[in-house]
């Protein structure tokens, strides 16, 4: 019956959240540039997806469910623990979520390892989703991985501001570990302007992806309210970085496979709608 539920959990969170296709799953503002200016994620948008590799493990693709859960539960876990005297068992603890989808999630993860183990995670500080993951055996680790860049191309490089494709692809000849795929462009008005998105366990092979990116202001930007990012006429950076575990993490099965950068321009002309 608990596997029944498990699935349906996984289905559900994945349709609601659009976890598939797989590697689309942002982790969001997992390094702002700065407490005061966070990197802003909605320029970039993935649109062809690499295939992935899921785990065997926990007998169904519960990796992207599980860091999706991560990001949505542990704030309301964490004051779960603060307000109950003792936690005797995982069912108690996972009950103070408050949707029944993130309750069986939680319920599964935790028997995985323990109630013991299960709050003593919870409870570290420094935990980021994936490695949280990797601990309750929901995503696959592979520290043997390697990763090479082998295109990394924006078009049209030399235009006014307005949508761009960008075309990434790598090769690894060990197969990549759960991970992130980062891209950071450097930009002409300091405006931190950064996407990342969940790179699932791959085999050996050639792998790539697309992306679009919208190098023109956002009409919603309220610059009263957050920093608005302007995409001034000048030289941009891309840079994308392929990472084994959360990218910059200092935490184990966590380094940077492959970094690469390319710069574009956006001309003084403005486009018109």
């Amino acid at each position: 019956m608990k596997i029944c539920l498990v699935i349906l959990a996984v289905v559900v969170v994945v349709e609601v959240s659009g976890l598939r296709p797989p590697s689309a799953a942002r982790i969001v503002n997992s390094r702002p540039a700065s407490a005061s200016r966070p990197a802003l994620s909605s320029f970039v948008k993935k649109v062809v997806p690499h295939s992935t590799t899921t785990s065997g493990d926990v007998g169904v693709d519960m990796c992207p469910a599980c860091i999706e859960w991560f990001q949505n539960a542990i704030n309301a876990l964490l004051q779960a623990l603060l307000n109950i005297v003792v936690v005797d068992d995982c069912e108690t603890l996972c009950s103070f979520l408050p949707k029944q989808v993130e309750d069986v999630i939680c319920d599964i993860l935790c028997d995985v390892v323990g109630i013991k183990e299960f709050v003593n995670l919870l409870q570290r500080t420094d935990l980021d989703p994936i490695y949280f993951c990797e601990l309750v055996r929901a995503c696959p680790i592979n520290d043997h991985g390697d990763a090479t860049i082998t295109t990394l191309d924006i078009i049209p490089k030399s235009a006014p501001q307005g949508e761009r494709t960008i075309d990434f692809a790598y090769h690894s000849n060990n197969g990549t570990g759960t991970g992130e795929l980062v891209l950071l462009i450097h930009t002409v008005d300091g405006v931190p302007v950064e996407s990342s998105f969940l790179h699932e366990v791959a085999g050996p092979g050639d792998y790539s992806s697309q992306f679009k990116l919208k190098a023109e202001p956002d009409p919603n930007c309220d610059p009263s309210q957050t920093i608005c990012e302007n995409w001034l006429p000048g030289n941009y950076t891309l840079r994308v970085d392929l990472c084994n575990g959360e990218c910059g993490s200092k935490h184990p099965h966590s380094k940077i496979y492959a970094r690469k950068e390319i710069g574009f321009v956006i001309t003084n002309a403005t486009i018109s709608h």
